[in-house]
């Protein structure tokens, strides 16, 4: 099993990437923004639950989300592996992750870390606002939203070290020449 942790601020292209490695490798994309909204949806006694959190504007406590993953995951006939996106945030996430993935006998094989510089990703978040309207891809909210980001993913990315399973790309430059550095990052791990 090929199971992928996709990591990057908002608008380091996180969304481009995952499609494009879903179509190359032939593995399921679980974004967890999309799972939630779905199992809202759906009515599911998992989303019933997920929704009396954000309705009082609470985090969905990472046990919740963990049996939502795990539902999801349990879900694919023959899958050939996952890409996470969105998911794990924090160290609580990713120790919670593991051993729902142990529990199945897998494991992540890697974690792709898009870095991009601050100013590149303020300059695609206000264009991706004009040009969506997203509400929340406004100047001071996306100034807010990198800072929290930051001061979450920061600890990750040193546990992902010390767990052998981080990897880090270059989101800066040509689309094809960043597919190309994850799809060997990738490669190294199948």
């Amino acid at each position: 099993m090929l199971n992928i942790v996709i990591f990057g601020a908002p608008g380091s292209g996180k969304g481009t990437q995952s499609e494009r490695i879903v179509t190359k490798y032939g593995i399921n994309h679980i974004s967890t923004g999309d799972v939630l909204r779905a199992e809202i949806k759906n009515g599911t006694e998992l989303g019933k639950t997920a929704k009396g959190y954000i309705d009082q504007g609470q985090l969905i406590p990472d046990s919740l989300m963990i049996d939502i993953l795990a539902s999801v995951l349990d879900s694919f006939e023959d899958s050939k592996g996952v890409i996470f996106d969105g998911f794990p945030r924090t160290i609580a996430q990713a120790e919670a992750l593991k051993k729902m993935l142990a529990e199945r006998n897998q494991e992540v094989s890697v974690m792709l870390d898009l870095e991009v510089p601050k100013d590149e990703l303020m300059t695609r978040l206000i264009k991706r606002g004009q040009e969506s309207g997203r509400a929340d891809d406004n100047e001071e909210t996306i100034k807010k939203r990198l800072n929290v980001y930051h001061s979450q993913t920061a600890p990750l990315i040193d546990w992902y070290k010390q767990e052998g399973k981080y990897s880090h790309i270059n989101g800066l430059g040509e689309l094809e020449r960043i597919t190309e550095d994850i799809c060997q990052a990738i490669d190294k791990v199948r």
